[in-house]
C-alpha cells in the first residue's frame, strides 16, 4: 500500500483496519508487571502514535532493523542520521535498500522506504554526523536509540546527553537505548543519563583492537594479516608518500592487496584475499543479519516499554552469545566512580617521576577504562601538550620529551581533552 512522499519527510495517509490490533492487548489494559505510572486506554495510544519523537542514529544492519520495527510498533514521528552512503556490499543485510540506491545516503533513502511501506509514518532524514547538531536538537526527542558501528560516534552521544541533563528539569532526561553486533555477538543497553551506567563507564568491556608489533610485520612475517598490515602500515607511507589511505576506495583496497600477495608469496604464507584486506584495514567484523534483527527487537522492546510504561524496562544491560548454540544474559552494569562523564570524580593516576610526556599520553590511549585518541593535556594554569591546532601542537611539543614531574607537582591536576570527545577527563598525578 503506497504513499505519498513530501519533501519535507511528512507521509500523509490512515491507518489501516486493525492495524493496532495487536499492540492494543498491551496499552487496553494494565498487566501484572505494569510499571504504577501506566495510564491503559487511549491517552498511551495517544501519546506513542501521536506525541513520542525518537530519534535512531545509525541506518546501517541494526538501524534498518531498528527503524522497521518502530515504524510497525506505532512510533509515528522517527528522526534519523546517518551520515554514511548505500555500497553495494550492504545490499545483503540492509534490507531497505536495493542496488539502484547504490551511491545514495542511507539515512534518506531508509525514510523514503519506511514511509512508502508504513503508511501514516513520519521519518525525517538528515545525512551528516551526530556532532554537526546543538543542544537544543537532541532536546526534542524523548528518547534515542543508537545502532551504531563505532565505539567514538558512541561515546560523543553518551556524553552529549548526560550534559544534557539539568536536575531541575526532567524532560532533560533523555533516555539512551544502544545496541552493538559483533558476528553472532551482541549486546542491548538502556542508559538513563545521570541515573545508571553510561556507555563511558563500560569502556572496559570493549575487546581490545588486535595490533601486531612492527619488528613481526617488518621481519618475520607468520600471517595473512601480518603481510596486510605490511602493506598498509609500511609500504604505503613509504611508496604513496603524503597520500591518504581510503579504506572505502577501491583502488586503494585493490594496491593493497596486490602488495600483500607479493609479501605473502615471498614468505610462503596462504590466505591473502581480497577480503581479508578490507577487514583488516577497516577492521571488519562480519555482520550476521540474524544477530541484527534479535538486537533491534531487544531495543525497541525496550523503547515501547520506556515510551508506555507498559512494563518494566531492562535494568541495563542484555547480551546475547551466539558462537555455540544460543545463549543470552542479563545484568545490571553498575556506575563506575571515577567515569569522566557521569562519575565525577577526578581520576587518580600513579606514574614514575622519569615518566615522559609522551609515555603518559600513550599510557591514556592503550588503557582500557580511557582510551582516548589524540589527547591534549594541560593543568590548570598551563598547556602541556596540544594536538590541534597546528601551531599550538609545534610551541607545545617539546614538552613530550620532558618529565611530567617537571611540569606537574605531585598530587597535581592534568586535564585531557580530545577534540572528538565532548567532555575532559581530570587527572591526579602521584608519582612512585
Amino acid at each position: 500500500m503506497a504513499t505519498e512522499i513530501h519533501v519535507n519527510g511528512a507521509a500523509t495517509s490512515s491507518d489501516w483496519q486493525d492495524r493496532y490490533y495487536h499492540v492494543d492487548q498491551i496499552l487496553d489494559r494494565p498487566g501484572p508487571r505494569t510499571d504504577p505510572s501506566f495510564l491503559a486506554g487511549d491517552e498511551v495510544k495517544d501519546f506513542l502514535r501521536n506525541k513520542c519523537k525518537i530519534l535512531v542514529i545509525g541506518a546501517g544492519g541494526l538501524g534498518c532493523e531498528i527503524l522497521a520495527n518502530l515504524a510497525l510498533t506505532g512510533f509515528k514521528d522517527i528522526h534519523l542520521i546517518d551520515m554514511d552512503t548505500i555500497d553495494i556490499s550492504n545490499l545483503n543485510r540492509q534490507f531497505l535498500f536495493r542496488p539502484a540506491d547504490v551511491g545514495r545516503p542511507k539515512a534518506i533513502v531508509a525514510a523514503e522506504y519506511v514511509m512508502k511501506r508504513v503508511p501514516g509514518v513520519k521519518v525525517t532524514p538528515y545525512y551528516g554526523k551526530i556532532q554537526d547538531k546543538d543542544d537544543d536538537y537532541y532536546m526534542q526527542f524523548n528518547l534515542v536509540i543508537c545502532g551504531l558501528d563505532s565505539v567514538e560516534a558512541r561515546r560523543w552521544i553518551n556524553a552529549t546527553l548526560v550534559n544534557l541533563v539539568d536536575s531541575e528539569n526532567p524532560e532533560s532526561l533523555k533516555p539512551l537505548i544502544d545496541g552493538g553486533t559483533e558476528g553472532f555477538k551482541g549486546q542491548a543497553r538502556v542508559i538513563l543519563p545521570t541515573v545508571s551506567s553510561c556507555y563511558e563507564c563500560s569502556l572496559d568491556m570493549l575487546n581490545k583492537p588486535t595490533t601486531f608489533p612492527i619488528c613481526t610485520i617488518a621481519n618475520t612475517p607468520r600471517l595473512p594479516e601480518h603481510c596486510i598490515e605490511w602493506a598498509s602500515v609500511l609500504e604505503w607511507p613509504r611508496v604513496r608518500g603524503d597520500e591518504k589511505l581510503d579504506t572505502d576506495d577501491p583502488e586503494h583496497i585493490g594496491w593493497l592487496y596486490s602488495i600483500a600477495v607479493a609479501r605473502a608469496k615471498e614468505f610462503k604464507i596462504e590466505g591473502v584475499t581480497w577480503s581479508l584486506t578490507q577487514g583488516v584495514v577497516k577492521n571488519v567484523i562480519p555482520a550476521i543479519a540474524s544477530t541484527n534483527a534479535i538486537i533491534a527487537a531487544s531495543c525497541c522492546n525496550e523503547a515501547f516499554k520506556i515510551a508506555t510504561s507498559s512494563a518494566a524496562y531492562l535494568n541495563n544491560y542484555f547480551m546475547l552469545i551466539g558462537t555455540e548454540g544460543v545463549y543470552s544474559y542479563t545484568f545490571e552494569h553498575e556506575k563506575r566512580d571515577h567515569c569522566p562523564v557521569c562519575g565525577g570524580e577526578a581520576l587518580e593516576m600513579s606514574i614514575s617521576r622519569d615518566w615522559t610526556v609522551e609515555q603518559l599520553i600513550e599510557l591514556l590511549t592503550e588503557k582500557q577504562t580511557i582510551q582516548i585518541k589524540k589527547p591534549s593535556l594541560a593543568t590548570p594554569e598551563k598547556p602541556i601538550y596540544f594536538q590541534q591546532p597546528p601551531q599550538l601542537e609545534e610551541s607545545t611539543r617539546p614538552n613530550l620529551e620532558k618529565k611530567v614531574s617537571e611540569l606537574v607537582p605531585d598530587g597535581g591536576e592534568v586535564v585531557v581533552t580530545a577534540s572528538s570527545l565532548p567532555f575532559s577527563l581530570s587527572l591526579i598525578i602521584t608519582y612512585t
